[in-house]
């Protein structure tokens, strides 16, 4: 038995998300249905993080047991070929010790955040980016988005559904970067709360465009209320950027 540490990219418009769902395809399914018609084993895919539907990913990290002696440049290749036309593609793979763990030997976890500012429609880009209409002061986004930086009860900024024990998290980067009419939003962090960094940048948005004020983000924050959250910024800007590991 080997266990395969994998990097991947994927495009999440076409998915229900990350993990395998009975009402729809995952990116999950993708990857562990190519594995099978490779190997003829039903593998078990373990994720460093799990995405929403239309969240992308540029390099997850995630691990296979797989009893067939295989290379792994070969496993790769064979991957890559068996999951076309899916917009899912396997970067690296190769062979790791067992008691390494996609998810629970993780330290580090970064997304970014993709905004286009401007009126016109978005075309290429469709699905890519959240294109926001008003104009946004990423200057005012930035000073705000550090009030969130540090350890906090997040509960304002957590899905309903999160299933995590705590909604206390440690938020090590919330950075805001602007070139021209495209805007990117870094989030690092050990770990993040189901919807934390759309719900984050959603309302770091708001500041930018003018209807909330620095106050309203810090009361935002203490009230640990979903119900004050003030939007959930939607999927399609969210790219899983990195994995870290000791």
């Amino acid at each position: 038995m080997t266990r395969f540490a994998f990097t991947v990219e994927f495009d999440g418009r076409p998915f229900m998300g990350w993990q395998r769902q009975a009402h729809g395809p995952s990116v999950q399914q993708a990857i562990e249905d190519a594995i099978f018609a490779i190997t003829g084993e039903r593998a078990v895919i373990h994720a460093a993080g799990r995405t929403d539907a239309g969240v992308h990913g540029l390099a997850m990290r995630c691990h296979a047991d797989v009893e067939k002696d295989i290379a792994p440049f070969r496993l790769m290749e064979a991957l890559n070929a068996r999951m076309r036309p899916n917009p899912v593609a396997v970067l690296a793979c190769e062979a790791v010790a067992q008691d390494w763990h996609a998810r629970f030997s993780c330290v580090g976890r970064s997304y970014v955040y993709r905004i286009v500012n401007r009126r016109a429609p978005l075309t290429w880009e469709r699905g890519l980016a959240w294109r926001v209409i008003q104009p946004l002061d990423a200057k005012a986004m930035q000073e705000a988005a550090q009030l969130l930086v540090g350890r906090h009860d997040f509960t304002t900024f957590r899905s309903v559904h999160c299933q995590a024990g705590s909604p206390v998290k440690t938020l090590d980067r919330l950075e805001v970067e602007r070139q021209g009419e495209r805007i990117a939003i870094h989030a690092a962090a050990r770990s993040f709360l189901h919807h934390q960094v759309r719900s984050m940048v959603g309302c770091i948005a708001l500041v930018g465009m003018g209807r909330w004020s620095m106050s309203d983000l810090r009361k935002a924050l203490e009230a640990r209320d979903r119900a004050a959250l003030g939007l959930n910024a939607p999927p399609d800007g969210l790219y899983f950027v990195r994995a870290d590991y000791p």
